[in-house]
């Protein structure tokens, strides 16, 4: 049974606000985002509880603040590891890592811009989360042009049944989208960051010739367009913009890193001024200690560079520490007061807060690094190659960046 939205009049100067705060006065994307009641859904979300978990909200709880909240240009967190907001009791707290979230409405909009979509092409949102894309979508599109898929069947029946309530029924599919995507698409827009290589394979199949597609690069910040030619590549370029979202799930939930990461995130927080293990090298970093996962272009290079880093960044006072860690055993800490030159501990195969200092050298020598606006083709294995002038670099290969 649908909603009869006239009743409900509060939210509608909320959700106009939001379309004027998103949207330019011509865009046809304003009219959607005027016209959808993003609280109906995210009834329940988690918020950080200033003690490193996550406290529960429920919006029927305080009506001024779940409005206050869903009609903000933000994201709103619904699901820290395997445990869902709606599935979550009051008073309940949160651990882990976010797994789920409403996006922001204004990175939406920016990538449904991005993404090209037109009227009798079937689209395909792939990461359902709350559902605010796909509603945009087919309120925009029409309900038979648009599929949202996602992994957990808990978000696409969620999704699909908040929808319907409020008019729209476009297909839910549950799937692993780095293993299989049913169907075909003239457009694909991504809200999970998809990892180069394999995993992109079936995103690249599900896509038509001659159509686009839109992703975010797994532990990177790179939005990438491009569209399918005869021979099956993707050909675009990174935008001069960028996005964070979540990575593609597969298999199993998780509440927090893999174990071996998790050690070794314990081993590079606790190793003592003697190094405290074998082959531990300790020195004086060049530059300050920096929170890399929100430096958003350093931390998109050091992707490309040394796929797979995991971050870790701390402040204590004035004293700041940051960790790297990568699954062949890599690790890094950086520990220094305030902007004072860190120092640095690591090991493994990789000596990976060296590899962020060349980073950091190149963009100060430079004024910027050959990301944003360089070109990217995609083939049909899922690696991505990258150039821009002399440099070039590939993902998804193993391959290494060169000038």
């Amino acid at each position: 049974m649908e909603r009869d939205l006239g009743q409900d009049m509060e939210w509608r100067e909320d959700a106009e606000r939001l379309a004027g705060q998103v949207t330019d006065p011509d865009s046809r994307w304003r009219e959607p985002v005027a016209s959808i009641p993003r609280h109906e859904l995210v009834p329940r979300w988690w918020e950080p509880d200033g003690a490193g978990g996550w406290a529960l909200r429920v919006g029927a709880a305080d009506p001024g603040a779940w409005r206050e909240a869903a009609y903000a240009d933000r994201s709103l967190i619904t699901r820290v590891g395997a445990l869902h907001a709606d599935h979550a009791s009051v008073g309940d707290r949160a651990e882990g890592l976010p797994t789920s979230s409403a996006t922001l409405p204004g990175l939406v909009v920016r990538m449904l811009r991005h993404g090209r979509l037109g009227d009798g092409l079937d689209t395909l949102d792939l990461g359902t989360g709350a559902g605010g894309l796909t509603a945009y979508a087919a309120h925009r599109l029409g309900d038979r042009y648009v599929t949202s898929l996602d992994i957990d069947p808990y978000l696409t029946s969620a999704a699909a049944e908040r929808l319907q309530l409020l008019g729209l029924r476009p297909k839910f599919v549950t799937a692993d989208a780095t293993s299989d995507i049913p169907g075909r698409y003239d457009r694909i827009v991504s809200t999970v960051a998809l990892p180069p290589g394999p995993g992109l394979r079936p995103v690249l199949r599900a896509l038509r010739v001659g159509g686009r597609l839109v992703t975010t690069l797994a532990r990177t910040m790179l939005i990438v367009t491009g569209w399918k030619d005869a021979s099956g590549e993707v050909v675009g370029q990174i935008e001069r913009d960028w996005a964070g979202f979540m990575l593609t799930r597969s298999g199993d939930d998780y509440d927090n890193y893999p174990p071996e990461l998790a050690e070794l995130f314990a081993l590079a927080r606790d190793a003592g001024a003697d190094g405290g293990a074998d082959g531990v090298e300790i020195g004086t970093g060049r530059y300050p200690v920096v929170d890399v996962s929100n430096a958003w272009e350093v931390r998109s290079m050091l992707e490309v560079t040394a796929p797979g880093v995991e971050l870790d960044y701390r402040e204590d006072g004035d004293r700041r520490t940051a960790c790297l860690v990568h699954t062949d055993g890599s690790w890094a800490r950086a520990t220094a007061d305030r902007t004072h030159p860190p120092t640095v501990h690591q090991a493994g195969p990789q000596r990976l807060w060296t590899t962020l200092e060349r980073i950091r050298d190149r963009l100060n020598s430079t004024g910027g690094l050959p990301l944003y606006g360089a070109q990217v083709r995609i083939t049909p294995d899922g690696v991505c190659h990258l150039s821009s002038g002399r440099w070039h670099a590939a993902m998804g290969d193993r391959s290494t960046t060169r000038d």
